[in-house]
């Protein structure tokens, strides 16, 4: 099927997503855009997906993250709990659905399987 090489660099641009999206924002995004191109260059087609649905997956969440919580903070009053409630909540559960399909996506590229987030048809099978 896969080589453990490909398999080994579709696992880090996974760890490079939830790196993203946790710990380290900015790096973690440079590292995935150094891992695509070191993938693109030697022609890897499986870490070469995994790595571009990984990139795909840090953008959408930065872009959902930030304007819903910009948006629940210009449309709520910021002195008011409730407007704080809605977001914290928002921002835990969408932030932990999107480390969970991290998460799972790095289980798919060490079984050699492909991954796509928000194709809920590879998420199984």
């Amino acid at each position: 099927m896969n080589d453990e090489h490909e398999r080994k660099l579709a696992g880090q641009s996974h760890i490079f997503y939830l790196l993203n999206i946790s710990f380290l924002p900015v790096i973690g995004f440079a590292l995935q855009i150094i891992l695509w191109r070191h993938t693109r260059t030697r022609c890897l087609a499986f870490a070469m997906a995994h790595t571009r649905q990984s990139i795909i997956a840090s953008i959408t969440a930065g872009c959902a993250l930030t304007i819903v919580t910009g948006l629940i903070l210009i449309i709520g009053e910021l002195s008011s709990p409730y407007t704080w409630v809605v977001l914290i909540l928002y921002f835990t559960l969408c932030h932990t659905a999107l480390i969970l399909l991290g998460i799972l996506g790095y289980a798919r590229a060490n079984a050699g399987k492909p991954f796509m987030f928000f194709h809920y048809a590879t998420w199984w099978g």
